[in-house]
């Protein structure tokens, strides 16, 4: 197996003035060691072309895949590192990886040229439309958009031009070859520049030349094809004509169904949004269990289709403590409204409460109940997610950074890939299981500590450095008892993506042999209520009688 180091043997250095270059060259090489089988003629032709372009040629494509668009103008990429735009422009346009003179609907005129050069372009059109010259760039666009309806060369648009435009042709194969390297499309080229400013560092985990996100080409599609739809619908697109070309055929595999799951919810709310009620519960439907039921069920309840909510609610088998809650609200309404006994329901036993009355903190509520609360024997700190999850890291970080097959394919990951899916823990879980052993006998305190030393600053899950200092750690490892760790530990494992948010704001260290050592304290301000998840937080503190608190919070007024 290869271990690669995301710092030592990835990223250029930055003192080298073409330093993205090197990076791009890297990926490209990543790619085609690890996923020639998933490329098509173009993109193998693509892999070997590109090194045998002139250095300037090279650096000016990458520059133009770096930055955000397709259509640039011949003025905006002059680099000192690149020296004259010609000649380097020459061979990429001769190997068709630069388009001249690109053909531009109105939308990207707009974006290419300045308000001034607008109404030089656009002189006779604006004269046309009975339009004053000194209308700004919005006011011109929404005119003359539904009558400038053909695309067309800048140098049609405007024979004047004192400048060009080049479209950049291989942007989506350098997307796609992108995806394939990181798996996802959140990650782009400033990964590397972060690893070489020592902003990001990530831990080594050995993985070899088979550990790679997709299987098979048509996965690779099929993520593309989520994701473009995706931006889409966030760019305002009609969820109606998007859910249209949504394959009806099931995912390749469970990870790309939950993204389609996921997709197909936020389709419906855009629909419900709209007004569009049939429309989004034909997407929630499609998308399933979890959110999607859980927002079908609610929609047929408002449209008054209780009968049929009440049905399939019945029919249900929750996914999670999340939708387990929603339908439990729900269940008691709708038999309600159908003349139904409600099934009997433990009543809820509301946490611990306090009420406080506070001037106005310039850094929040959080940090004014901490300084209110915090004594000399007593220290509040503001933890949230961080403490518990922190420990937790730390605790399990081999397990967590175990390089199984699917979980670790390249060089700057903070985490599995596999951590949202169903299997996580299973695969796991005997590494989990002696990492919590360590609780029963004590070890874990010194494993904490040496992991919070040698770890310290590495990207991930779990750990967030900036609010776990050594003193805290310290301090908690010798206040919170292993067992109320281990009861947290395991319900983090139960669903890490949901569980590892809604923990309280506050963590109060009570002194030396005070039982039990410490108290949690979730804060509400004026008019906040406690989210769902961090009422399943506080539930779960009751049921193993773990010190928790809401502090209710009102300012006082200015005297």
């Amino acid at each position: 197996m290869n271990s690669i180091s995301s710092t030592e043997r990835v990223s250029a250095s930055l003192d080298d003035p073409r330093y993205y270059l090197s990076n791009f060259q890297f990926v490209l090489d990543w790619v085609a060691a690890r996923h020639d089988d998933l490329l098509d003629d173009a993109e193998r032709a693509f892999l070997a072309t590109f090194p045998r372009l002139p250095v300037a040629s090279r650096a000016l494509l990458v520059r133009m895949v770096m930055r955000r668009g397709e259509v640039f103008r011949h003025s905006r990429l002059e680099y000192a590192e690149i020296g004259a735009l010609e000649p380097a422009l020459s061979p990429l346009l001769e190997a068709g990886f630069v388009e001249d003179d690109p053909e531009c609907d109105v939308g990207e005129l707009f974006r290419q040229l300045r308000l001034p050069e607008l109404r030089q372009a656009l002189a006779g059109e604006i004269a046309a439309a009975g339009l004053s010259r000194s209308q700004g760039k919005a006011v011109l666009r929404e005119a003359l958009e539904p009558h400038l309806t053909r695309s067309r060369p800048l140098t049609e648009w405007w024979p004047e031009a004192p400048d060009r435009l080049v479209r950049l042709a291989v942007m989506p194969l350098c997307d796609r070859l992108r995806l394939m390297f990181f798996g996802n499309m959140r990650q782009d080229w400033s990964e590397f520049v972060l690893a070489e400013l020592g902003v990001q560092r990530f831990e080594t985990v050995p993985f070899d030349a088979g550990s790679r996100a997709f299987g098979c080409r048509e996965e690779v599609d099929d993520y593309l094809a989520l994701h473009r739809l995706r931006e889409r619908l966030d760019e305002g697109e009609c969820p109606l004509e998007l859910g249209k070309r949504l394959d009806e055929a099931p995912p390749r595999n469970a990870w790309l169904a939950s993204r389609r799951a996921r997709l197909l919810v936020r389709l419906g709310r855009e629909a419900e949004r709209r007004g569009n009620v049939d429309a989004a519960l034909s997407y929630f439907e499609r998308a399933g269990e979890g959110e999607g039921r859980i927002r079908r069920l609610r929609l047929l309840e408002r449209r008054g289709e209780h009968a049929l909510a009440h049905a399939l609610l019945e029919r249900a088998v929750p996914v999670g403590e999340h939708e387990a809650q929603a339908l439990s609200r729900l269940r008691p309404r709708l038999c309600r409204r159908l003349g139904l006994t409600p099934p009997g329901r433990k009543p809820e036993v509301p946490s611990e409460r306090f009420d406080l009355a506070l001037s106005p903190h310039a850094s929040g509520v959080e940090l004014a109940v901490a300084e209110h609360l915090a004594g000399p024997e007593a220290p509040v700190h503001f933890v949230e997610n961080a403490l518990i999850c922190g420990l937790f890291g730390l605790l399990c970080w081999d397990a967590i950074f175990a390089p199984l097959p699917g979980a670790f394919f390249h060089p700057f990951q903070a985490g599995p890939a596999d951590l949202g899916r169903e299997d996580f823990v299973a695969r796991r879980r005997d590494r989990f299981d002696a990492c919590l052993a360590e609780l029963d006998d004590g070890r874990y305190r010194r494993s904490i500590l040496d992991r919070w030393q040698s770890k310290h600053g590495l990207a991930a899950t779990f750990v967030h450095w900036e609010r776990l200092s050594r003193p805290l750690v310290e301090l908690a490892l010798a206040r919170l008892p292993p067992t109320h760790l281990r009861a947290c530990f395991e319900r983090l494992l139960a669903d890490p993506m949901a569980n590892r948010s809604g923990l309280p704001d506050l963590i109060q260290f009570l002194p030396d042999g005070e039982a039990p050592g410490y108290r949690l304290i979730e804060v509400k301000g004026p008019g906040d209520r406690l989210q769902d998840n961090q009422r399943r937080w506080l539930r779960f503190f009751q049921a193993e009688d773990m010190p928790a608190a809401v502090c209710h919070v009102t300012w006082r007024e200015a005297p």
